[in-house]
């Protein structure tokens, strides 16, 4: 992880200090409903604060009013210094896929994203 922040994001590595249960894997294709059900849980367990919803805006940033929602439905995670930290861990590691040339049509706007969060370009890969 901390490897990724530098590496995918520019930045230098920083500890998480805030975790909390998590899905791990938070994605459109992962939720279904009425009623709302989660699935594939074969990732759960600790995540930074923050992951799970910013891994989720991360994902529907090819839409901005969906990412838009997601970011006011959150924002009591999101807005917190814990919750950025999560969203620039969610963000680095979905940098990392789009480095091995996974989500093409995301993968600016992640960019876009992760240098509005950090104020630094992310480096090309």
């Amino acid at each position: 992880m901390e490897k990724n922040l530098t590496r995918f994001l520019g930045i230098p590595a920083f500890q998480v200090s805030a975790w909390t249960t998590g899905h791990g894997d938070l994605h459109w294709a992962n939720l279904t409903g009425p009623p709302l059900v989660i699935l594939d849980w074969e990732s759960w367990g600790l995540v930074p604060v923050g992951f799970d919803a910013g891994l989720l805006h991360a994902y529907s940033l090819t839409r901005p009013a969906t990412a838009a929602r997601i970011r006011h439905e959150f924002a009591h995670v999101l807005n917190t210094p814990s919750g950025r930290t999560g969203e620039l861990v969610a963000l680095a590691q979905l940098l990392q896929v789009a480095g091995r040339g996974g989500h093409p049509t995301l993968a600016p706007h992640l960019a876009r994203r992760a240098e509005h969060l950090t104020g630094t370009p992310v480096p090309v890969q």
